[in-house]
């Protein structure tokens, strides 16, 4: 199979070890964003995935691009030109003190770009799967346009798609959200979502405290099964995160599809680096769909995958095929392998 995601990727700029902001000399370099992230786990797999998007054309972007071939991204959907590569900051939390983000992305190449820029027919040709985000269509009116003819043309071309909702409050706000997403939902098959991604987007409640530090999975069973009712999707799926601390997290997730509702496998982690966890969640979810006929193996291989995540510093998964299988079949002990 062939997979395409389409989105913006980032220069990540984060303070050594657990320092604050106000501490750094210096910061440490990666590049990332939702659906590189996607585009990067999928090739890490040995799937032939391509990485669509706007990015300038100057070291740093020939960097970004560089830093996607390494892992054997295709990124011959990538446009030039621009004025500028998003760029976030990203302060480690640790016990009781939260991660911090801080966005430095306006007038972003890909915030910027133009739908006619994307040659859509011709980029989805040979694909079998478009994977996107809600992080997109924030940016702004410009990305919404090219969000909506990249859906609608794979669409049309009887791609299956997947959809991250992916709420993120520093960019717009609730009510713009639902006002652009909840009729992209025509023409999608899958949605990926937590509770606060479901309510903030397209007005769905899962009746689940995320902040009490437990969650009761069978809760998101209606909600699920709702959204997949109002938006005729052939499945809906939740990342399930416990935070105890933010260094501890409980992790599973759950799935509704084909009428039924399936739960994962628990993990209780010790986290090394959270940021990109939902996008391995989905990575997995895709792969698991797309390769197994069993759902609850599905779910399964997505946060095994996604789990496997939270212990690699920066954005991009580099959990093997095998690795995530290993993690599947119960092997959770970290002996050393030799």
């Amino acid at each position: 199979m062939k997979y395409a995601t389409l989105g913006e990727i980032m220069l990540r700029l984060s303070t050594p070890g657990y320092q604050r902001f106000v501490q750094a000399k210096s910061f440490d370099v990666n590049y990332g964003g939702g659906e590189a992230n996607v585009a990067i786990s999928l090739a890490n797999f040995g799937e032939d995935a391509c990485f669509i998007s706007k990015i300038p054309n100057n070291e740093i972007g020939d960097s970004a691009i560089n830093s996607l071939r390494e892992f054997g991204v295709d990124t011959k959907g990538i446009v030039r030109g621009g004025d500028r590569l998003g760029i976030y900051y990203l302060e480690t939390g640790d016990s009781v003190r939260p991660s911090k983000v801080v966005y430095d992305r306006a007038n972003s190449s890909i915030a910027t770009a133009k739908a006619g820029e994307f040659k859509f027919r011709k980029l989805f040709k040979d694909v079998d799967w478009l994977h996107v985000t809600g992080i997109t269509p924030a940016l702004g009116k410009n990305a919404q346009k090219i969000t909506q003819k990249a859906l609608k043309t794979a669409h049309e071309m009887g791609v299956t798609i997947s959809f991250d909702l992916n709420f993120r409050a520093k960019l717009w706000t609730k009510k713009q959200a639902q006002e652009c997403m909840i009729p992209l939902m025509e023409y999608v098959d899958y949605v990926i979502g937590n509770e606060e991604d479901a309510e903030a987007c397209l007005g769905f409640v899962s009746g689940s405290d995320v902040n009490s530090g437990k969650i009761d999975a069978d809760g998101y069973a209606p909600m699920l099964k709702e959204m997949c009712e109002k938006f005729h999707l052939k499945g809906a799926a939740s990342s399930l995160r416990e935070s105890h601390s933010a260094n501890d997290n409980g992790w599973s997730g759950v799935l509704w599809t084909n009428g039924k509702f399936y739960k994962s496998a628990h993990y209780e982690l010790r986290i090394v680096d959270r940021v990109g966890g939902g996008d391995s969640f989905a990575a997995g979810l895709i792969y698991g769909l797309s390769h197994y006929e069993d759902p609850e193996k599905a779910i399964n291989f997505a946060v095994a995958n996604s789990a496997l995540k939270h212990t690699i510093p920066g954005d991009y998964n580099h959990a093997t095929l095998k690795e995530v299988e290993s993690l599947m079949a119960g092997n959770t002990n970290g002996r050393v392998q030799r």
